[in-house]
């Protein structure tokens, strides 16, 4: 203990605050995506400070500061046992340890931590008056918004200098510290205004301020909060995935993200993510082509453990904040219909199964008929030419057998979100319902594991300012909800979009692919997902008028379906994004399932003479060829059907 009092340095306030910036790295590690909490600091004299600034911050944080040895032995006994036991972070109660816990922040959850802290709390009330305590605690301590120390919190609540808060001002900024991004008024009016009342009273009691001058101070008006400029550009989404990972998982609090000091390393790989970025920005490859207006999100996940790899989200995220990976919404079309396939395949249905696959059709509680896109009618056909081309009225009827209640639990269990896939929607196997990319990413990813259902994150490993200690790893474990022969014939007949369905242009990616396109009700969306054994890509583009309601997708350039531009993003990026890599292929998998099911309920009952592994030819060409529908034939009514490829 002796040796550790002579050696402590008591580091001046500039060391402490550096020593709190947060930095989130690529994938590699060594690669900045950029900081939390590194800008707005700026330390000052605290002798232009009103005096009732620090007194507001001792009533608030330690009444007895002003007469304790700036130790509290049962406080750091207490912190120290939380600390080690649940691997949570508390720090010491008195405002001499609080200011000693910031500079070994990160360290405080280990026995040797405790010690160094409250040794250079020791060491500090010793050696410093107490106003050279309060002030250096001041220029330091966070107050949200960003803000490390008094002048940078008046700046960013107030606008003004600190030398000019008002009572009620300062009283509100020392009320909040125990927790200033939750209490912050623009966050919780309630609880700040309750947290100033606190402070004011305390100093009434303690004789820093009059009864009269505590009634005069009402609740203060705040400005609105900036963003720091560390947000500008894509990297603010990444940043802020980050940040609303790690505080869902509850492991650490937004303040602690700010202030703690950590090395965070995401699962993002920033050669996948520039190319995302130059492939999907309408700034960039689509400058030109895509429309005004139109909105243009992608992902691409490792399937095998949820890793996120890239996200292009937007291409600013303080201009937009809104993330169009994993917050805006849009119709998925027929990119639904591959759980309805699961569901056929779990019931025994073969997929050389002959279904009525032309257009118009009736179902039974659907007043309007629903047709194929075009209203294209394609005779008899089996599952694999119904997938390939994505036939509406074949998929109505695979609903039809397994209620739309069923096809949701199955888009559910593979990773979907119930609350945005309820099985309410008659459509649902159409693909009415809004989702986010990452709601199709992580189903389409269980689908390419094998049925194992992983966890999205963008988060790897959070490690502690030296880089030594590992605090919290990105959830990579998987649930197994599918069997895998049940999973592998549903990319057997997702291939064949590829192989000669809607969606050959992806043959262009030169490997073994699998996937789904989908067009939205009316046009308003349109989306491709796809993916190898190792990684799942999803882009898809819609068309939100300025109060965010759906409009029509424009045709535009060669794109005439909202579907094909999403098709061109997935195939340029793959093409790239896998190159130099061998070409994998899917598992092998025999189709053991009865033409018309266990019950030969469904479908015609019969096998067609195909080939489901090669496009239709002369000799392998479905019973009826497909014809488009007269004008005078019913067409789907518009709002409740959908017409998606």
């Amino acid at each position: 203990f002796s040796y550790l009092y002579v050696t402590t340095e008591i580091p001046q306030p500039e060391k402490i605050a550096m020593a709190e910036k947060t930095t989130v790295y690529y994938a590699d590690g060594t690669t900045a995506i950029g900081t939390f909490g590194e800008q707005n600091r700026q330390i000052i004299s605290c002798s232009t400070l009103p005096s009732y600034v620090g007194q507001a911050v001792v009533a608030s944080e330690n009444r007895s500061f002003y007469t304790d040895n700036g130790i509290d032995l049962k406080g750091i006994a207490r912190a120290a046992l939380n600390n080690i036991t649940t691997g949570s972070r508390q720090g010491g109660s008195t405002i001499t340890q609080q200011y000693a816990e910031r500079y070994y922040l990160g360290e405080t959850t280990s026995y040797t931590g405790k010690l160094r802290e409250a040794v250079l709390a020791l060491k500090i009330a010793r050696t410093q008056d107490k106003s050279t305590v309060l002030c250096n605690y001041l220029n330091t301590i966070y107050f949200g918004r960003g803000a490390y120390g008094i002048q940078a919190a008046s700046q960013a609540y107030f606008g003004k200098d600190a030398k000019d808060l008002t009572l009620a001002q300062a009283a509100l900024l020392a009320g909040i510290i125990p927790a200033p991004s939750s209490w912050d008024p623009a966050v919780n009016a309630k609880q700040a205004k309750a947290r100033q009342t606190r402070v004011l009273g305390i100093m009434v009691e303690d004789g820093y301020i009059t009864a009269t001058q505590r009634k005069s101070a009402t609740m203060p008006t705040t400005i609105a909060t900036r963003q720091s400029n560390e947000y500008s550009g894509p990297n603010g989404y990444l940043l802020q995935m980050v940040r609303d990972e790690l505080t869902s998982s509850k492991d650490f609090t937004k303040d602690e993200l700010d202030t703690g000091g950590y090395r965070i390393i995401t699962s993002i790989d920033k050669t996948k993510q520039d190319l995302m970025f130059q492939t999907a920005s309408p700034s960039k490859g689509g400058k030109g082509i895509v429309p005004d207006g139109v909105q243009v999100g992608g992902i691409s996940v490792n399937p095998t453990n949820g890793a996120i790899i890239a996200v292009y989200a937007g291409d600013d995220y303080l201009t937009k904040p809104l993330n169009n990976a994993t917050q805006a919404l849009y119709e998925p079309g027929s990119t639904m219909k591959p759980f309805a396939l699961l569901g056929a395949v779990q019931d025994g249905v073969s997929l050389s199964t002959a279904f009525n696959g032309n257009s118009p059709r009736t179902y039974t509680g659907i007043s309007d008929p629903v047709g194929n896109y075009g209203n294209v009618s394609y005779g008899t056909i089996d599952l694999y030419h119904a997938t390939a081309y994505s036939v509406n009225t074949v998929y109505m009827e695979l609903q039809q057998k397994l209620g739309a209640s069923a096809v949701a639990k199955l888009a559910v269990d593979a990773g979907m979100s119930s609350s945005r896939i309820t099985g309410k929607n008659p459509f649902t196997v159409l693909g009415n319902d809004g989702v986010h990319l990452t709601d199709i990413a992580r189903a389409y990813s269980t689908i390419a594991n094998q049925g194992q259902r992983s966890t999205l994150h963008i988060v790897d490993t959070v490690k502690d300012g030296t880089g030594k200690t590992t605090l919290y790893r990105g959830p990579t474990s998987t649930t197994r909800v599918f069997d895998s022969p049940s999973t592998a014939l549903v990319t057997k007949a997702m291939r064949s979009v590829v192989t000669y369905g809607l969606g050959t242009e992806v043959q262009n990616v030169g490997k073994t692919v699998a996937g789904k396109s989908g067009t939205a009700n009316d046009g308003t969306a349109g989306s491709f997902a796809g993916f190898t054994p190792d990684m799942v890509t999803v882009f898809a583009m819609w068309n939100p008028d300025s109060s965010g309601n759906p409009q029509v997708v424009p045709a535009f350039g060669r794109y005439t379906a909202a579907s094909e531009y999403p098709i061109h993003l997935f195939t340029e990026y793959m093409k790239q994004a896998l190159e130099n890599t061998p070409d994998k292929a899917f598992p092998t998998v025999t189709d053991s399932g009865t033409i018309g099911g266990r019950d030969g309920t469904w479908g015609t009952g019969y096998r067609l003479s195909t080939t489901p592994s090669s496009g239709p030819t002369s000799s392998s060409q479905p019973t009826a060829s497909p014809t488009q529908g007269q004008s005078s034939s019913p067409t789907p009514s518009s709002g409740q059907t959908a017409s998606t490829p």
